[in-house]
Formats: C-alpha cells, structure tokens, sequence
C-alpha cells in the first residue's frame, strides 16, 4: 500500500513499490510554484500521488524533472500534459532513443534476450501495464547540462548533473533550506549489462560530488529517506570498496580485504559491494 508521507514541512513523498518497481515521487512545494521529482512508471503512478497531494491540499505541480531516464522513473510523464518537464539534456537523448521502441511482450522479451532489456524491469512492466500497454514518452521541455536552480518561493531547489555508473545522465535535487537531498538511485549500480557492476574511478568521482550534498534527509527512489550518518556510510563503503577493489585478484579476496577494514563479518550490502565491484574489474 503505497502512502503518501511530508518529510518536512515543505516536501512530500509517495512511499515505492517492489513488485512493479514504483520508486518514490517527490514534491516540494513553494509559495508560488510546486516541483514535482520523477514522473513515475506509469500515469496509474504518478495520477496516485497527484490525487494524494491534493487531498492534502498540496498545489497541482507548476514543474517536474527526471531524475534520470529509466522506465520506472519517466513513464508517467505523459499525464503531466499541463506540467512542464525538465531534464538534463543527456536524459532528452535517451528519452528520444526509447520513444522508438514497442513495449508489447514479444518486444520486451527480444530485448531482454539481446541484454538490452532487464528481465526484472520487462516483468514490472507487465506487471504495471497487465492489460493496454499504450506507452508514450513525452519529451521534457525544458533541458540543461550541468546545474540548474529553480526559485520556488521561499525555497530553493538546486539541479545537479552528477552521473554515476547506474545512469551517466543521473541528476540530484537538493533542497538547501529544507536540509533534504533527492538521490534518486545514484548510488546504485549499472543494471544495463552483462553483470550489474560499479567502477571504480567513476564511483570515486561520484562519491566526491555528493558528499556536500549529504543533507538530514537523503532520499533513495526505491528504499527510503536516509539519515545524513547513514547515507555517508553507504557513500563511504563505496568508496572504501573502489579503493579495495585495485588490490583484489577477485572476489574472495576483496570481501576479506573488507572484513580487515571494518573488523567484522561482512553486511549483505558490503557483501554485495564487493561483488558489484569485481564484476566491473571483470568487463
């Protein structure tokens, strides 16, 4: 059951979904302008968490960005017909690269079996769309390269182009007088590919820019807002992890590496670092 939740007194949040891959949709709201963050999987989606916002009296969003230009994230775009939509420009690209494709079962399983599709997000999206799968992708209006600040009034909502392996189009959303970071899924890893993998230098780069933008509240699309202690620890153990992982001849020996450093069995995150990290030094 998905919620709709106020973090602060001036941004919102609607909780994800697993199964469908529904990740979080964020709004900050202004005194003259609402920003809506991701446009959702579906118009199903992002029509829940208008319909949520406004029964809590939040104002219809005046703009919405992409965080970046994964289906779960950019499908419900289509509904915002009176909303303009921003991106940076790396994510226009891909958004005019998927608008060629066909998204009916046969399609999606030939993908999938080329590598250009993953299994998990072609099973969601049957999942989402069970029945008429009539998928548009709307191209945002409004696009940029590197930073973009909106006033909203009386807050502040700075766009950052940050990159990282999971999207090299991934942006940030930072909430300066609120103290909340939208991460979206930045700190993930790259999920198009052989075997989902970080690398090392990008991951290092990465970790470098969102550092300062470490806020009280660090919101992860398909988890939940994190502390500012507990999103430098996730940023610290891939840090430590790309560092680790020079050393390494292979997997075994990189988690061993880790257990060294934090003088304890391995978490299923680190765990999972480790394995994310060799598979990169693999390709």
């Amino acid at each position: 059951m998905q919620e709709l939740k106020k973090l602060s007194e001036r941004f919102y949040y609607l909780t994800p979904v697993e199964e469908t891959d529904r990740p979080i949709l964020g709004a900050v709201v202004g005194d003259n302008l609402t920003l809506l963050i991701d446009a959702g999987n579906s118009e199903a989606h992002v029509r829940l968490f208008l319909d949520e916002l406004t029964r809590s009296g939040v104002p219809a969003p005046s703009l919405a960005v992409l965080t970046h230009w994964h289906w779960d994230h950019v499908f419900g775009a289509s509904a915002l017909n009176r909303t303009p939509v921003i991106s940076t420009e790396a994510t226009k690209t891909e958004l005019q690269r998927l608008s060629s494709y066909s998204w009916e079962d046969e399609a999606l399983d030939e993908r999938v079996e080329t590598g250009e599709e993953i299994r998990f997000c072609a099973e969601a999206i049957k999942k989402e769309f069970p029945a008429e799968r009539s998928i548009r992708i709307h191209m945002p209006e409004i696009t940029f390269n590197d930073e973009l600040v909106l006033d909203l009034g009386g807050i502040t909502c700075r766009l950052v182009h940050a990159g990282g392996n999971h999207a090299s189009d991934h942006l940030i959303v930072h909430l300066a007088e609120e103290d909340i970071l939208f991460a979206g899924d930045i700190t993930a890893p790259n999920l198009y590919a052989s075997s989902w993998h970080y690398t090392p230098d990008e991951t290092k780069q990465l970790v470098k820019k969102l550092k300062p933008f470490a806020s009280a509240w660090n919101v992860i699309s398909h988890w939940k807002p994190l502390s500012k202690e507990l999103f430098i620890e996730e940023l610290e153990l891939l840090e430590k992890t790309a560092s680790l992982s020079a050393r390494a001849g292979d997997e075994a020996e990189l988690k061993n590496l880790l257990m060294d450093e934090y003088g304890k069995p391995l978490s299923e995150e680190e765990s999972l670092a480790a394995q994310y990290f060799m598979n990169g030094k693999k390709l």
